[in-house]
């Protein structure tokens, strides 16, 4: 996983000077059942750790991390670091019953 790492060292410092919420982000993060704050997404690019990447993205290689917010609750984002600011593709709670317990591994359809 050597080019997680690699994905995962340029998105902490472009998030420690800029982050841009995509339109998308803000419609997921803000639903009324998630509710994802901009700190608590902030933490989860800072602090998280890459699960899965997405080298062929059209807005440039991105990646899914995986961080906790308020009550220790995880939180899945997906970035795309730039040179200026990470952006911010989307921002969830992720579902159990699609993902395994430590919400790293997708679950295999039954």
């Amino acid at each position: 996983m050597a080019e997680a790492a690699s994905l995962q060292e340029r998105i902490r410092p472009t998030a420690s000077k800029r982050v841009l919420f995509l339109p998308h982000a803000v419609r997921q993060s803000s639903r009324p059942e998630r509710m994802i704050s901009t700190a608590e997404v902030r933490e989860v690019l800072i602090r998280g750790v890459v699960v899965e990447e997405y080298p062929a993205d059209p807005r440039e290689p991105s990646a899914l991390l995986l961080g906790h917010g308020q009550g220790g609750r995880a939180i899945h984002v997906v970035t795309a670091p730039k040179q200026k600011y990470a952006a911010v593709i989307t921002a969830y709670v992720p579902d159990t019953a699609l993902w395994n317990d430590e919400m790293k591994t997708r679950r295999q359809p039954q």
